[in-house]
């Protein structure tokens, strides 16, 4: 990975600094942190080359005087490479959830290899993007008590019961204060009020749902008109949102029966965890802050769309949403929890991706812009080719692994050494992220829980 960064130089994600300056340092962490993070490697020159033994203090000093010129302090970690020639120091920042400057008030973003001051539009794209204090703990206005829907109250409690939950401390007014629905004067928060208030949109608006099926694969119909042919406003607490948005997306799939032997099954048009992932996803990652306008699902003759106003969250990219995780809203996400409609925490947009391939679909397409987030799924199935050739810049070992894939679905690490038992398992693991790399396979899941199926 070292010896890839060295010999790409410098760009969007990677610096070269010969000498740790704290200035330079601290420009440069502010611009990774507020864009897509990187790596600055220092020690190296711009051409690449290692030209110095940095010691710890070196590094240590200036990186606490760098630190300090960060507002807010900027997150990093570094570890250290001996080389022919000199030791590289390898300081890595993340993307932040957060809008970060420096002590002289400068804002400063990454454009390719350079750290630039961004314009006034694109900062408060930034401040779109990024957290801005913690909304959904937020008081809302004039609300009360009375305004919590007691039924929906009253069913949060039996279903977080049915899950093992320890019984709630003290008064229900004392719980709804403990997981932050509620502040210590009675008054509802944004996140009480779109889990449990009667008509959340009476103060929050944007907090609906637009449900859409239009006639074919456009918004537009014949002569100029909108060509949808239902439209839906979808109102209530969260949990009644979601399953109305289910219900209506339910009735208007397409359903084809498959004959399997003597017996006869429906295949809906979408796999139902996919479009549901969707759904909540965007109910609970959304961002609650924007006002005019609702999350939005539209359902074409060959697609179905999920709009969720706000950007991606925090640190999560496209490149990552796979494998981070990073939530806008916990106090939501963990109320849809107790009503079953989050099962695994973290790994909802694996099985999206899996459910959607092993239904013969293709992935699902993720678009993000700075004020929206787009999940699209797509109804066409397609099908492999009996005797597809794989690429043939593979080695032995992996021609097996994809014929084994083709026949089960699925390979883990540790199937692939029973596939190969006379190999080192770090050669087998490195053969996995090959094909990863070569856009072969798709990784799914994480750490001990890790499979790897067919992209």
């Amino acid at each position: 990975m070292l010896e890839q960064m060295l010999r790409r130089g410098p760009g969007q994600t990677i610096e070269f600094i010969s000498r740790p300056e704290a200035t330079l340092l601290a420009e440069t962490m502010v611009a990774f942190a507020n864009t897509d993070g990187g790596t600055i490697l220092l020690g190296v020159n711009p051409q690449g080359r290692v030209i110095d033994y940095l010691t710890d203090e070196d590094v240590e000093g200036e990186l606490v005087r760098a630190m300090v010129m960060c507002r807010p302090p900027v997150v990093t970690s570094w570890e250290q490479y001996p080389l022919p020639g000199g030791v590289v120091v390898a300081l890595k920042v993340a993307r932040s959830p957060e809008l970060h400057a420096l002590a002289d008030g400068r804002v400063l973003i990454r454009a390719g290899a350079a750290n630039k001051p961004p314009s006034g539009e694109v900062i408060r794209h930034l401040a779109a993007t990024k957290s801005s204090g913690d909304f959904e703990g937020e008081p809302v206005a004039g609300a009360t008590l009375v305004d919590l829907d007691k039924s929906v109250l009253d069913e949060y409690l039996r279903l977080r019961q049915e899950r093992g939950a320890p019984p709630p401390r003290g008064s229900l007014q004392d719980h709804l204060v403990d997981i932050g629905a509620m502040l210590e004067d009675g008054t509802p928060t944004v996140a009480g009020m779109l889990l449990f208030g009667k008509q959340p949109q009476v103060f929050l608006p944007q907090s609906g749902i637009i449900f859409v099926k239009f006639h074919g694969k456009d918004a537009r119909g014949r002569d100029g008109l909108a060509g949808y042919g239902r439209r839906v406003e979808i109102s209530g607490p969260l949990a009644r949102m979601v399953e109305r948005a289910w219900n209506l997306a339910t009735e208007e799939m397409q359903v084809e029966a498959v004959v399997n032997g003597l017996r006869r099954h429906e295949v809906p048009e979408y796999p139902p965890f996919a479009v549901r992932e969707a759904l909540v996803n965007a109910v609970c990652h959304r961002d609650y802050r924007m006002s005019g306008r609702r999350v939005e699902i539209r359902m074409y003759s060959d697609r179905l769309e999920v709009i969720s106003p706000g950007g991606l969250p925090g640190y999560i990219t496209l490149d990552n949403i796979v494998e981070e995780h990073f939530s806008r809203n916990p106090r939501l996400v963990a109320g849809l929890f107790q009503w079953g409609y989050i099962e695994e925490l973290g790994l909802g947009i694996d099985r999206m991706i899996e459910e959607m391939l092993e239904s013969g679909h293709t992935a699902p397409d993720f678009e993000a812009k700075p004020y929206s987030f787009t999940v699209r799924l797509h109804n066409l199935r397609e099908r492999r080719p009996v005797g597809q050739r794989w690429p043939t810049n593979m080695n032995e070992r992996q021609i097996r692994a994809m014929g084994y894939l083709e026949q089960t679905g699925r390979i883990t690490n540790r199937e692939y050494r029973q596939l190969c038992p006379d190999v080192n398992a770090e050669t087998l693991r490195l053969d996995l992220v090959d094909l990863v790399d070569k856009g072969l396979l798709l990784k799914i899941g994480d750490k001990k829980g890790t499979y790897y199926i067919l992209k």
